[in-house]
């Protein structure tokens, strides 16, 4: 019997009809492990993951596989996704008992959840140094038989390893702006000057160390545009990067971010899209600027549900082949581009034995001078038939079998993207934006708010009962970008009222805050993820977002707990600020003080709108944005409160570090007062 048919998450509804006798995790599974004293075989995905359905298709397919699994372990399946507290805890422990990680996870327990064995993707049979997945399950069978003590000393070590490696040091003094300089240094010095990013394959985008990069640039380091710069440029050539439809693969498999590993992640787009923004606000090139709008549209066209949430993923794989669907071959492109094709040919280097497995990943080659030159075109008119190309393309690419989407509506990974159009909106000046953002927001706080409680995850009318705190965190952050874009006070105050519920439920006493709440169920450890991964760490956002409610509060007390958070992580960041990003932007936030512009007028009136476009015209990282006519509307920040007119025109308050500067009304006034 299958117990996932019921599931929200598209991944356990993958294998509901497994003959695996999988649980979900829950009350009954763990019970029936300490009632007929089995071991726990947990296994660890997310829909997009490629290995995971192989591993499904070679080995829980296999009615063989399925027996032995069924007769010695109880079987839970879990989505990483809807939960991170899970995944965290035993992905540090399959880390610390193999030297590495990743997905499909496969972890053996004890009945009282402690994890004895594990590892990754198993084959059906053994090779690449890999035992056979039912060599594995015999090989424990037997052991939790005859080897019970030796198994329970493993356990009860790796659990007393993760206990002592939760929650980061407590008595670390605060990151100085020489932290800051160093750790800008050090991204800078280990930058890959040959190909741009960082790291040798697999290659991973690392947006959150651009953003820092580009945060210590406008704060005068002379280092940080270009490693940034050249990052951000070899991502957007293509490969890893979708050239013809938008929006970005999870990372590249080589170190010259050629090949993809296909699948498509909404948190990727979200941090991606708003660092390509705050890019083209920092340089002003168009090229950044269009790989936002391509990547926005992405979101818009494919993971956007008819609710307003986004959805969580697009697979790899397609008609059974992993990136089928992105791929080409020559004649495919020779038949769709017909007398463009050598224009295309020659932008994207295209041979006719590919670049990947005998198809062709598209990536630029010639940038737009060069094909002018070679073609005795203005560059505008090469960029204008290369989108006609795309778009030609685009066309041909929706005939073929899509990818598989993981359609579940996730609260932290929301907020994320939230944010992302809410800051596009403002800076671009799209209505379009504007509106998808309120549709967002409208729809966590309803679907995943019910009964006003916060919830993680949502799917086909079905909320789940957990919640995290990158949920509370990254919601507040989208919250918050929304006010600065609309400045309807029902999203900034929603956004402190959600922040002291975060305290309530997640804060430590020790400082900062542990993933799981309070209130949530017991687990082997209470999970305090600090370092920053593909996503942010939910600490390093809650300190973010600590401190600007701060700035619109004047509340001493968030401020303090932001603070707290980040002396956690001030031993490693400045060491290793591509695992601390996030961080360190907040601690840039924390010791640059945050500039608190209330803007009182009219938002209709068209002074206001221009006193507003000066301070939008640029990326302003450390800045608090109110704006409102008066009389003030309820709920606004007390950052408006006692803010008058001046001479009966919309007007400009500005306070940096405790003072306040001399209110201004007109464009010219205001834009030397920002830049001083």
């Amino acid at each position: 019997m299958n117990r996932l048919a019921s599931a929200t998450s598209p991944y356990l509804l993958q294998h509901a009809d497994n003959p695996v006798d999988w649980y979900p995790w829950g009350p009954e599974a763990l019970a029936l492990a300490r009632r007929e004293d089995r071991p726990i075989f947990l296994s660890i995905g997310y829909a997009a993951c490629h290995w995971c359905h192989v591993m499904a298709h070679e080995s829980f397919t296999d009615p063989q596989t399925a027996a032995l699994m069924n007769t010695h372990f109880v079987n839970i399946k879990v989505d990483r996704e809807e939960r991170p507290d899970l995944d965290s805890i035993y992905m540090s422990a399959t880390t610390a008992m193999t030297g590495s990680g990743g997905w499909p996870m496969s972890v053996f327990l004890t009945p009282d959840l402690q994890p004895f064995f594990a590892g990754t993707y198993f084959p059906p049979a053994a090779r690449h140094h890999l035992p056979a997945f039912s060599d594995v399950l015999a090989s424990l069978a037997q052991a939790w038989q005859e080897q019970r003590n030796e198994i329970l000393r493993i356990g009860t070590q790796v659990q007393g390893h993760l206990q002592a490696q939760a929650g980061g040091r407590r008595d670390a003094a605060s990151l100085t702006p020489e932290d800051l300089e160093q750790a800008a240094a050090r991204l800078a010095e280990s930058h890959d000057r040959i190909h741009g990013g960082w790291g040798p394959a697999p290659k991973f985008p690392q947006p959150m160390a651009i953003e820092f990069l580009l945060q210590r640039h406008l704060a005068g380091d002379q280092r940080s545009l270009q490693p940034a710069q050249q990052a951000l440029q070899a991502m957007a050539r293509g490969g890893m990067y979708d050239v013809v439809g938008g929006g970005f693969a999870r990372y590249s498999t080589d170190e010259r971010w050629l090949v993809p590993h296909f699948e498509k992640m909404l948190p990727d787009q979200a941090l991606l899209a708003r660092v390509y923004l705050h890019a083209w606000q920092v340089t002003g090139q168009p090229f950044y600027q269009r790989i936002v709008t391509e990547t926005l549209a992405f979101v818009q066209r494919e993971m956007t549900g008819s609710h307003g949430g986004f959805h969580s993923s697009l697979d790899a794989d397609s008609a059974g082949e992993e990136g089928r669907f992105y791929v080409w071959t020559a004649g495919e492109l020779q038949e769709a581009l017909g007398t463009d094709y050598p224009l295309f040919q020659a932008a994207y280097t295209i041979t006719p034995a590919g670049n990947w497995e005998g198809r062709i990943v598209l990536q630029r080659g010639l940038d737009d001078a060069s094909l002018a030159a070679r073609f005795a075109l203005h560059p505008d008119l090469v960029i204008e038939r290369l989108a006609g190309c795309h778009a030609r393309l685009l066309a041909v690419r929706s005939e073929r079998v899509r990818p598989g989407s993981d359609d579940k509506v996730l609260t932290g990974w929301n907020g994320l993207m939230l944010a992302t159009f809410a800051e596009a909106a403002s800076a671009l000046n799209d209505p379009e934006y504007l509106s998808t953002a309120r549709r967002c927001a409208d729809f966590l706080l309803t679907a995943l708010r019910p009964g006003g409680q916060l919830r993680r995850a949502w799917r086909d009318g079905q909320a789940t009962a957990e919640v995290f705190l990158e949920d509370y965190s990254a919601l507040i952050a989208g919250l918050l970008a929304l006010y600065q874009a609309d400045f309807n006070p029902h999203w900034f105050s929603t956004a402190l009222e959600l922040s002291e519920e975060m305290i309530v439920r997640f804060a430590d006493e020790n400082g900062g805050f542990f993933d799981a709440p309070a209130d949530g169920e017991p687990l082997l450890i209470r999970p305090k993820d600090l370092q920053d991964n593909a996503l942010p760490s939910g600490n390093a956002l809650a300190a973010e977002v600590l401190l600007r409610l701060a700035a619109y509060t004047g509340r001493e007390d968030l401020r303090s707990r932001a603070e707290a958070a980040l002396r956690l992580v001030a031993p490693a960041a400045a060491g290793y600020p591509a695992a601390f990003a996030r961080w360190l932007s907040a601690a840039g936030l924390a010791l640059g003080e945050i500039d608190q512009v209330a803007v009182i007028g009219d938002p209709t009136d068209p002074a206001t709108q221009a006193l507003l476009a000066v301070i939008r015209e640029c990326y302003r990282p450390n800045i608090a944005l109110a704006a409102s006519g008066l009389p003030l509307v309820a709920g606004s920040p007390a950052l408006l409160h006692d803010r008058p007119l001046k001479d009966g025109r919309p007007t400009v308050h500005v306070c940096q570090e405790f003072v306040c500067r001399k209110p201004v009304t007109t464009v010219g006034e205001l834009r030397s007062m920002l830049a001083s």
